[in-house]
C-alpha cells in the first residue's frame, strides 16, 4: 500500500470557504485537484479570482501545483481525497447530509486500492464510518480498511479572519487505523505550521468539532438571555460585561444574532445524534431556541421604541446596515438578519438593506432581497446597525444618524456606537 508522501496526489472536493484555502496551501507543495460541481466557481478560480475573499489573487498564483476542475474523470489519478462540502440543516432543524452523500458517491467512482478519504465537514459522531464509508464501499466495490481507508480532520476556518488562517490553526487529525492516522497526520503537517493533534479515533475527532461551536452557541445564548433581562431592568448590557470582564476567568462573550454555517447549525448535528440514542439534550436545545428567537426579539424591541417616540409603524422605512452573518466578510449563509426583515415586513414596514460586503446577485438568489447601492440621507424612521463592518465603524455616529429623519430610532446591535449615541442596544 503506497502511503509515502512522495506519491501523494490530493483531491479536494468542494472549493468554498473551507476547501479553497486548503487546496491553495496544499497546491504550493504537492499535486492537487480542486474539484467543485459548480462550473461558475471553477471558471472564476481559473481566472485568478475568489469571490469569498478568503484567498487573494497572489495566493492563488502561488499554488503552482493546483488544478481546478468540475470533471469527475480528473479525480481518477488522485489517491488522497479531502471532503469539504457543507453540512447544512433542513427546514425541520435536522442534519442534511445530501452534499456529503453526493461527494462520497463521486469519490467512490474514482476510489482505488490504497486510497484514503478524509472528511472535514462537520458531522455528528459516527457519520464518517456509519454513513459515508458504506457509500464508498457500495460505489467502489472495495472493502473498508482493507482496500481503502478513511480519516477525519475537522475544519476550523473562520471566514473573514485574516489572522487565523488554515496554516496557523492547530489541526485535529484522525484515521481509521493507527497506520492511517499517522499518514493523515503527516499529510496535514506538510502545510499546518501550528501543529496537529492526533485524536484516538474518528468518532473523537468528529465529536471534538461538533462541540466547539455547541459550546459557543450555549455561551452566546446565556449572554443573550442576560441582555434581555438587563434591558428589562434598564441596565446597559455592555457596561455589565465590561465590569464582569475585569475578573481573570470571565469568558468574553457578547450578545448577538447567531448565524453562519457553523455556530447556528452544528449543535443540531449533536442533538440529532443524542436523540437518536435516546437522550434529550436540554441545555443545548434551550440555547438554540433562545438564539433562534433573537431576531424576533430585536424586531419587537425596535417597534416598542418607535412607538415610544410616536413614530408610525405602518409603512415606516427601516434601514438595516449589514446582511452578512459576521463583520468584514461576504458570507451570507444562514444570516439571521433575514429573520429581522421578515418580522418587520409582517408589520408592513419598508425595509432597505445596505451591505458593502454582500454580493447583490447572491443575495437576490438566496433570499429574494435587493440590496440598496447607497442609503439616502434623511430617509429612514429607524436604522438597525446589525453588522460591525469596518465601513460602518468608520461612518461614526453623525453619519449614521444623518440617514434618519428628524425623528428616528437607531438600534445598535453590535456596540459600534457609544451608549449615548444610540436609542437602543442589545
Amino acid at each position: 500500500m503506497p502511503l509515502d508522501l512522495q506519491n501523494l496526489r490530493i483531491a479536494i472536493i468542494g472549493l468554498g470557504y473551507v476547501g479553497l484555502p486548503l487546496a491553495v496551501e496544499f497546491g504550493k507543495h504537492v499535486a492537487v485537484v480542486g474539484f467543485d460541481i459548480h462550473q461558475k466557481r471553477i471558471s472564476e478560480l481559473q481566472q485568478g479570482q475568489d469571490h469569498t475573499l478568503e484567498v487573494s489573487a497572489d495566493e492563488l498564483q502561488q499554488a503552482k501545483h493546483l488544478h481546478y476542475s468540475c470533471d469527475v474523470s480528473d479525480l481518477q489519478d488522485c489517491n488522497f481525497f479531502i471532503v469539504t462540502v457543507p453540512t447544512p440543516i433542513d427546514q425541520f432543524k435536522q442534519p442534511d447530509l445530501t452534499p456529503l452523500i453526493k461527494a462520497s458517491q463521486t469519490i467512490g467512482r474514482a476510489l482505488k486500492k490504497g486510497d484514503v478519504v478524509v472528511y472535514e465537514s462537520t458531522v455528528f459522531p459516527g457519520a464518517t464510518e456509519d454513513v459515508c464509508v458504506p457509500i464508498l464501499e457500495q460505489v467502489s466495490g472495495l472493502s473498508f480498511n482493507q482496500d481503502f481507508f478513511a480519516g477525519y480532520s475537522p475544519e476550523r476556518i473562520n471566514p473573514g479572519d485574516k489572522a487565523h488562517r488554515v496554516t496557523n490553526i492547530l489541526k485535529i487529525t484522525a484515521g481509521s487505523t493507527p497506520e492511517i492516522a499517522d499518514y493523515v497526520d503527516a499529510v496535514y503537517q506538510l502545510i499546518i505550521e501550528a501543529g496537529t493533534h492526533k485524536a484516538p479515533s474518528i468518532k473523537v475527532a468528529e465529536a471534538a468539532k461538533v462541540i466547539e461551536n455547541t459550546q459557543r452557541d450555549v455561551n452566546i445564548a446565556l449572554i443573550n438571555e442576560l441582555a434581555i433581562i438587563f434591558n428589562k431592568m434598564g441596565i446597559d448590557t455592555e457596561a455589565v460585561l465590561k465590569a464582569a470582564g475585569t475578573k481573570w476567568n470571565f469568558l468574553p462573550f457578547r450578545p448577538g444574532l447567531v448565524g453562519g454555517h457553523c455556530i447556528g447549525v452544528d449543535p443540531y448535528y449533536l442533538t440529532h445524534k443524542a436523540q437518536a440514542i435516546g437522550y434529550h439534550p436540554e441545555i443545548i436545545l434551550a440555547g438554540r431556541r433562545l438564539n433562534d428567537n433573537m431576531s424576533m426579539y430585536v424586531a419587537n424591541q425596535l417597534i416598542k421604541t418607535m412607538n415610544k417616540k410616536r413614530i408610525q409603524i405602518e409603512d415606516a422605512k427601516v434601514l438595516i446596515l449589514g446582511l452578512t452573518f459576521k463583520e468584514n466578510c461576504p458570507d451570507i449563509r444562514n444570516t439571521k438578519i433575514v429573520d429581522i426583515v421578515t418580522e418587520l415586513k409582517d408589520f408592513n414596514m419598508q425595509v432597505d438593506i445596505y451591505d458593502p460586503w454582500a454580493d447583490a446577485e447572491e443575495t437576490r438568489h438566496e433570499y429574494a432581497i435587493d440590496l440598496v447601492a447607497q442609503p439616502e440621507q434623511g430617509r429612514y424612521d429607524a436604522i438597525i446597525l446589525a453588522v460591525a463592518h469596518d465601513q460602518f465603524k468608520a461612518m461614526g455616529s453623525e453619519a449614521i444618524h444623518a440617514l434618519g429623519r428628524a425623528n428616528h430610532v437607531v438600534y445598535d446591535l453590535k456596540y459600534v456606537l457609544d451608549h449615548a449615541q444610540s436609542d437602543i442596544r442589545l
